[in-house]
């Protein structure tokens, strides 16, 4: 028999156990919860970012305000380019002078620098489009994908295809009024739009290998039949080289619009995409998308 100190001992030794037991039974016991992950603060007026995969919000801040969209608006106008059926990337646009003109009575506004009389193709075009954020290329490729007899009638025909592309997406809060976010006072849209849209892009092959691209050089044919190799266009976004698992999209400015990015990135097999419009510099709205996407991945966890 087991008596007096060593008894006491025994019990209390018994309680602990069925105590312990009872504790992990009830699911008391838990390891301590994740440290809460911080909302960053951004500089721009607005932003949007969401889970790629599955759709769902990650963060927002005045996500459904309509704003001016600059150059990010080029992401529809590579969207419908290359939604028409029996697209050949191969076939030749030859560029007009009206397109250089359009560059220069827009106050030089950003280009691929076309030569009027060269013969550039389609895919060149769209390299041009998106990488350097050739406002001529944009105008090349409207007045190629648009229908009608005139060149103005073309361009309304192509803008109409961007904005059905718009309405038939779900996004209730764009609109355009230029092919490549040259406004007239009705070219918009928002962070959660944008995200959207480029999200729907990037299910195409062709329009991921080339936002993913930072240089591109293309040959193209004078109007004397030789050979021209132009200038080698470089990316506008800057998070292709500065942020790791970076896949694109679109970068954009203008004086309405100020400083804004389309953005992606993929970390073990996720991926992160999102949008901030209204940033102050070239610099900060790429600190901003790695704010966000930083805190994306950690969302996702």
């Amino acid at each position: 028999m087991i008596t007096g100190i060593q008894g006491t001992r025994l019990r209390r030794a018994a309680a602990v156990a069925v105590s312990s037991g009872a504790l992990l039974a009830t699911g008391a016991l838990t390891a301590a919860p994740a440290q809460a992950v911080t909302t960053p603060s951004i500089v721009a007026k607005g932003g949007f970012v969401m889970n790629d995969a599955t759709g769902s919000t990650l963060y927002t801040k005045t996500a459904d305000t309509k704003r001016s969209t600059g150059s990010t608006t080029k992401i529809m106008t590579a969207k419908v380019v290359l939604a028409q059926s029996n697209l050949n990337l191969d076939s030749k646009v030859t560029i007009q002078k009206a397109y250089s003109d359009y560059i220069v009575d827009n106050n030089y506004a950003s280009n691929a620098g076309l030569i009027v009389g060269d013969k550039v193709t389609v895919r060149q075009l769209l390299y041009g489009l998106m990488l350097p954020s050739g406002c001529d290329a944009a105008y090349a490729l409207a007045d190629k994908f648009g229908s009608g007899s005139t060149r103005a009638a073309r361009v309304k025909s192509f803008i109409g295809k961007m904005n059905s592309t718009a309405k038939s997406l779900g996004l209730p809060n764009t609109h355009f009024d230029s092919f490549d976010g040259i406004g007239h006072g009705a070219n918009y849209s928002t962070p959660r739009d944008l995200t959207k849209l480029a999200s729907s892009a990037m299910k195409n092959s062709m329009f991921r290998t080339i936002v993913k691209t930072k240089h591109y050089t293309a040959k193209t044919i004078t109007k004397t039949g030789s050979t021209r190799t132009m200038k080698t266009w470089d990316n506008t976004n800057t998070l292709l080289s500065s942020y790791s698992g970076t896949i694109g999209v679109k970068t954009g400015s203008g004086p309405e619009a100020k400083y804004c990015l389309v953005f992606a990135a993929t970390r073990n097999g996720r991926t992160v995409i999102g949008t901030v419009l209204a940033s102050t510099s070239i610099t900060q709205r790429a600190t901003d998308a790695k704010k966000l996407l930083t805190y994306g991945f950690a969302k996702l966890g």
